[in-house]
């Protein structure tokens, strides 16, 4: 680490061990909000999971978790799963983002899962499903895209 800064060679070592813990430790509100990931029990891919923290209520009447938060915990997910999915290390950044909130969130753990859907040389699409009860009922889905960085350069 450069004065806490990813570099290549840290980026290339935590992504061929797959450390996504390693990730999430230097994403401060990746934290805050409660982010983790794990693999999958079917083998496909990670799951990440955002804790039912009181702090992320946005509708304390219903109570339901604040559009804001679920957002941000989709995309952090989708640019962690992209930089594993990559053919090499790279950096995403994000250059738009379509999500449709498709049920009330309530305050219970809330997983998603993400598909990469298309790696170019300069851009990557990913989509992402977020649950709570069930795969098959989202309270959210996404689409993101990102610029990917230069390969090695971090």
């Amino acid at each position: 680490m450069r004065d806490g800064f990813i570099d290549a060679e840290w980026l290339a070592r935590t992504r061929e061990e797959g450390d996504v813990a390693a990730w999430l430790e230097r994403i401060p509100y990746a934290r805050r909000i409660g982010v983790s990931a794990a693999p999958a029990e079917d083998g496909e891919g990670l799951i990440f999971r955002l804790a039912p923290h009181r702090s992320n209520v946005g509708n304390p009447l219903l109570p339901a978790l604040h559009g804001g938060v679920v957002a941000a915990f989709m995309e952090t997910a989708a640019t962690l799963d992209l930089m594993l999915a990559t053919r090499e290390p790279r950096l995403p950044r994000i250059v738009d983002a379509s999500i449709d909130y498709l049920r009330t969130p309530r305050v219970v753990p809330t997983l998603a899962r993400c598909e990469l859907l298309r790696e170019g040389r300069r851009l990557a699409n990913v989509r992402v499903h977020a649950w709570q009860d069930t795969e098959d009922a989202p309270v959210a889905t996404a689409r993101l895209h990102f610029v990917l960085g230069e390969p090695g350069n971090a």
